[in-house]
């Protein structure tokens, strides 16, 4: 009974983690949102979300987990962003340390804005922890447009984001964890 228990979570776990790697989230097509909301840490996330609120797809953008050490300036030279554009549409989050932190910092931000259509961009393989854990800290009748960023994760990238994504499910269920 237990060796029978032990080979049926091992193909569950084998069987998810191979769904997760083979069916990544992808892009989405034009879709208006009110704001954007890109976590920082994966190479295009920032480009991709400036794309959008420059093409009108969103009226305001919230970049969280910028270091502290970066300045709106900093930030709008990096990235080519008008100062206008800079100072009336996109906020820069300097709380968040992880993704959890991602999360309660964009929640306070929507909360204050009162934003209820948004759209998340992130890196593919970062897309289904974001979105949980994003989806736990908003209010319901808010809307996530997940627009994932196509990248070439390695093996031990994958590997992981999906043992983080386990994790991030399992505090989701289990009460008094999170």
């Amino acid at each position: 009974m237990t060796g029978r228990f032990v080979a049926i979570v091992v193909l569950a776990w084998m069987l998810g983690f191979v769904w997760f790697a083979a069916a990544l989230p992808q892009p989405v097509a034009e879709v208006e949102t009110d704001a954007i909301i890109v976590p920082t840490g994966g190479p295009g996330r920032i480009e991709r979300g400036l794309a959008l609120l420059e093409d009108g797809q969103a009226g305001f953008m919230l970049v969280t987990g910028v270091s502290t050490q970066v300045t709106p300036g900093e930030f709008a030279a990096e990235f080519d962003v008008p100062m206008d554009l800079m100072e009336c549409c996109i906020t820069l989050g300097f709380d968040a340390l992880d993704t959890r932190g991602n999360a309660r910092e964009t929640s306070r931000w929507v909360g204050d804005n009162g934003h209820d259509r948004l759209r998340l961009v992130t890196t593919d393989w970062h897309m289904r922890r974001a979105s949980g854990e994003l989806s736990r800290t908003l209010p319901d009748d808010v809307v996530i447009i997940q627009d994932a960023v196509p990248s070439e994760p390695s093996f031990g990238t994958l590997f992981l984001e999906y043992h983080k994504l386990l994790a991030s499910r399992a505090v989701q269920w289990m009460p008094g964890l999170d």
